[in-house]
């Protein structure tokens, strides 16, 4: 990828070019919604099928598609607010978007615990409040109620929003910098990342430990401005190159033997490779093999759609593509439904038995409650009320 050079006219203008409006990007939404449908079933315990999803044969996962791919989005909504209409309005629309995910992850996590708690206990007699360690929230709930409404109390399957919420803060910083160099941002994202790496920007997680959140914002803020950058044009994509895809298609070879739990728990050499190079693919800091796995499986999936994403257009595959792009732009309630219907399933199966019927079904009626909440989400955005 290499940096352009702008001009100070050209910066009135996003890269992209906003006089005539032009055909969002497929893949852009179509990837959204792949990203959803396999955060529900990372999300549902002890669910089989999340032992075939891509994270398990790689360093990445669906995180990254998601927040790479809501950084692409956010460079098109807010960056070319930023274009038109400056810092100022840029800046209220950050904090009006920061304010509906902040509510978002609230709503998410008091829900969440009252169906917990209404569960009572699984069959084998564990507490479903213990099993997503809320045991502390429940015994007092006083002080750690002041901890989730300053974020200072992030339990680990609640981490993500408030991720993505101090990433978008970071934007106008992002945008500024660009404004004045088009190489500054990058500079910030690296030492931004850099911190994340030595433990310098940490976040804390609960009051009765260190542990920092799960998805460290400093960390993750790399993939996600690349993906804004990336949109803008401010870098531009490497063309794509048959020497690129062959390094491409080794690299996710060569990682399977490193993340497969199959060849993990029979292989001590391959398990104790895994375990040194920790540091470079852990989740929390966003090591830096998780990008590289990222981009290299975006430059295979970005052959298997064709160019612009032609294939997604074929008639075999449309009234799919269709649901997916659905499902992608509407990101956030879809994600905030699947959080809970996750832990629902998760009850489901606990009383059901996990065999494969019930799995199959218990799955499946999750993506049909995802991709209503797509549709019923964008038919309230259209107001309909007011024609």
């Amino acid at each position: 990828m290499r940096m352009l050079t702008k001009t100070p006219s050209e910066l009135t203008l996003p890269a992209s070019g906003i006089a005539g409006k032009r055909a969002r990007d497929p893949r852009l939404d179509v990837f959204r919604g792949i990203g959803m449908l396999i955060i529900l079933l990372a999300h549902v315990p002890n669910d089989p099928w999340a032992l075939w999803i891509p994270a398990r044969f790689g360093f990445s996962d669906a995180t990254e598609m998601f927040v790479f791919l809501s950084g692409m989005a956010s460079a098109i909504a807010f960056g070319r607010l930023f274009d038109r209409q400056g810092f100022g309005l840029l800046t209220a629309r950050v904090v009006h978007r920061c304010w509906q995910i902040y509510w978002a992850h609230i709503a998410v996590f008091l829900t969440v615990a009252t169906i917990m708690a209404a569960a009572g206990h699984k069959p084998d007699g564990t507490s479903y409040i213990q099993s997503l360690n809320l045991v502390r929230f429940f015994e007092d709930p006083g002080p750690l109620l002041i901890g989730l409404m300053t974020l200072t109390y992030v339990p680990n399957y609640f981490d993500i929003l408030p991720m993505y919420m101090v990433i978008l803060a970071l934007m106008p910083v992002m945008l500024i910098a660009e404004r004045i160099a088009a190489w500054l941002p990058f500079f910030l994202m690296a030492a931004l990342w850099l911190s994340a790496q030595f433990g310098l920007a940490h976040l804390q997680a609960e009051p009765w430990s260190d542990r920092p959140w799960f998805f460290d914002p400093f960390g993750w803020q790399l993939i996600f401005f690349l993906g804004f950058f990336l949109m803008r044009g401010t870098v531009k994509r490497p063309v794509g190159s048959r020497p690129l895809l062959i390094a491409s298609l080794a690299f996710v070879v060569v990682t399977v033997p490193f993340a497969w739990h199959v060849i993990l728990s029979a292989s001590p050499f391959f398990r104790e490779v895994a375990q040194a190079i920790g540091p470079l693919t852990s989740k929390t800091d966003f090591g830096i093999l998780r990008l590289v796995h990222f981009l290299a499986l975006a430059q295979i999936a970005m052959l298997v759609v064709g160019e612009k994403g032609a294939r997604l257009h074929h008639p075999a595959v449309r009234p799919l593509t269709a649901i997916l792009i659905r499902v992608g732009q509407q990101s956030l309630p879809v994600f905030m439904t699947g959080m809970v219907v996750a832990q629902l399933i998760g009850i489901a199966l606990d009383h059901s038995g996990r065999g494969a019927l019930a799995v199959a079904t218990a799955n499946l009626a999750g993506f049909a409650i995802l991709v209503a909440t797509a549709y019923v989400a964008a038919w309230f955005k259209r107001a309909p009320w007011t024609a």
